[in-house]
């Protein structure tokens, strides 16, 4: 794509042509801190490569410690290498800007996923068992000596979860996340992440462990299955005040086997969660391999949603929508 098909920033001042040695075609998306580009690297003899560029937000960039958590972003994610995760590169400086390199995800997000139609059960499962592999690999994480890193990712959710054309479900963002080995401690820290899937120690600014990601992670797949979250009240404020006391949600709709599951992770004491990711995402499968989906089907879900060829009323919450097809945009990593 030429560099002609850079738009304007919503703001009007324009968006970047390049950052440091590679040439941006686009922003893919923008967050709370940072904006994700489309990028180009060039190589000797005509090489091309695609990939990610986050670069903070220019209030980010004043900001010394909000400028540290960027940097403490690409530090993690530089030590985990797993085909779940979102791979971290480089992280650069141009003309006295941070920048973080990363994978460029051919695909789209579970959440611009979901407003056009639900992956239902089937998929759901499918989609919740590759993020307990991933889950299960960054809390066991280890450093260069075998010390375990103690990392807890907190900000499971549709919005970074990306799925890609080929049926690969990564989770991206580790802006937020917290190591025992790289912070001070492992707590809530202001309650960054979103209200709505915050386990109820977050919520309370408790230590965190692996324990809050299962949290996260059950209300994405009551989402996924029944378009909705277990804990949403009409502000943030009601919407914590519901996770805080975590009385068992209503998720009517749900087969008997997949909310056993759910509830169990949605407990409000830690240690009544499962033990491990890994105990959790054997529960997943056991699961899923009642409604036989797959990674072809999720290749082909992704496909024909990337070719905007479901209605959305069209979506259904039982097995056979595993195979339809849903509409989405384009692939990236935001905070």
């Amino acid at each position: 794509m030429a560099d002609e098909d850079i738009r304007k920033h919503d703001a009007g001042a324009p968006l970047r042509r390049s950052l440091g040695p590679y040439r941006l075609i686009r922003r893919l998306g923008v967050g709370g801190m940072a904006e994700v580009y489309l990028a180009v690297a060039h190589g000797a003899s005509g090489f091309e490569k695609k990939v990610a560029i986050k670069a903070p937000l220019p209030y980010v960039q004043e900001d010394a410690r909000l400028l540290r958590l960027l940097i403490e972003e690409a530090r993690i994610g530089a030590q985990l290498q797993h085909r779940n995760l979102v791979q971290v590169h480089d992280l650069g400086v141009a003309e006295g800007m941070y920048y973080v390199r990363m994978d460029f995800i051919d695909g789209a997000d579970l959440r611009t996923l979901m407003r056009r139609g639900l992956p239902g059960p089937a998929l759901g499962l499918l989609i919740a068992e590759e993020l307990a592999i991933a889950l299960d690999y960054v809390h066991t994480a280890v450093d260069e000596e075998g010390r375990p890193l103690g990392l807890v990712h907190r900000d499971v959710s549709p919005s970074n979860i990306l799925l890609s054309r080929h049926g690969e479900v990564k989770l991206a963002d580790f802006g937020i996340a917290k190591a025992t080995l790289l912070a001070d401690n492992t707590g809530a820290d202001t309650r960054k992440g979103k209200y709505a899937y915050m386990s109820p120690e977050q919520v309370e600014g408790r230590a965190l462990t692996h324990h809050s990601d299962q949290f996260a992670l059950a209300i994405t797949l009551v989402e996924s299955i029944l378009g909705r979250r277990p804990f949403e009240g009409p502000t943030p404020h009601a919407t914590m005040d519901m996770i805080r006391s975590a009385r068992a949600p209503e998720v009517e709709g749900l087969d008997r086997d997949v909310k056993a599951v759910i509830l169990r992770c949605l407990a409000r004491r830690p240690q009544d969660r499962f033990p491990s990711s890994e105990a959790l995402r054997q529960a997943l499968a056991a699961c899923r391999s009642l409604r036989g989906a797959s990674i072809a089907q999720l290749r082909e879900w992704v496909r024909s949603a990337l070719r905007g060829e479901l209605d959305p009323s069209e979506a259904s919450t039982s097995a056979r929508s595993a195979t339809l097809p849903i509409t989405a945009t384009t692939g990236g990593v935001l905070d």
